[in-house]
């Protein structure tokens, strides 16, 4: 098995445990009396990432692995498992929100609103550049970002109620 299969079954088994593990959290914020918001722009954002994951299947399964690159992405996901960390239970990939629910300001919420959105945009650029794939990272990149207008429009706007600080 090659570098880029190795990758690549990475980042694929990876998102298949974040969507179960979503799931659950999405179920049991629910069981509390949380709401989904906005869920209408939901299918599109699993349609560019499905979209992102399959294409990197089809075309850099073979091709040879940039290690600086694959670093940096390994480097995303050190961020990314703080930011699911962080959130722990309230991590879901969908707009949940639970009534009287402080938002949480630890951990990378501490710098910044959204570091999820800013990691996996980073992600969709990154992982395409491992496998010199530099018009793919551009596409999908654009695709993403438009995606991400709609989507942190609706979570902010879903949130404003509950900009009380987490205790830290």
């Amino acid at each position: 098995m090659n570098a880029s299969l190795l990758l690549l079954a990475f980042v694929t088994l990876q998102r298949g445990g974040e969507l179960i593990w979503a799931q659950r959290n999405t179920r049991r914020l629910k069981a509390r009396g949380a709401v989904e918001v906005a869920p209408g722009h939901y299918p599109l954002i699993v349609a560019v990432h499905a979209a992102w994951l399959l294409g990197l299947w089809w075309l850099a399964w073979d091709r040879p692995l940039s290690i600086v690159w694959a670093g940096v992405y390994i480097a995303l996901q050190i961020i990314r498992f703080w930011i699911l960390a962080t959130l722990g239970e309230r991590w879901t990939t969908r707009i949940i929100v639970l009534a009287d629910a402080p938002l949480v300001r630890a951990g990378p919420y501490h710098f910044v609103d959204h570091p999820n959105y800013l990691v996996v945009a980073a992600e969709i650029a990154v992982l395409p550049l491992a496998f010199g794939l530099v018009g793919y990272a551009v596409l999908f990149s654009i695709l993403n970002a438009l995606v991400l207008i709609i989507r942190v429009r609706a979570e902010n706007t879903a949130l404003r109620g509950q900009r009380r600080p987490a205790a830290a």
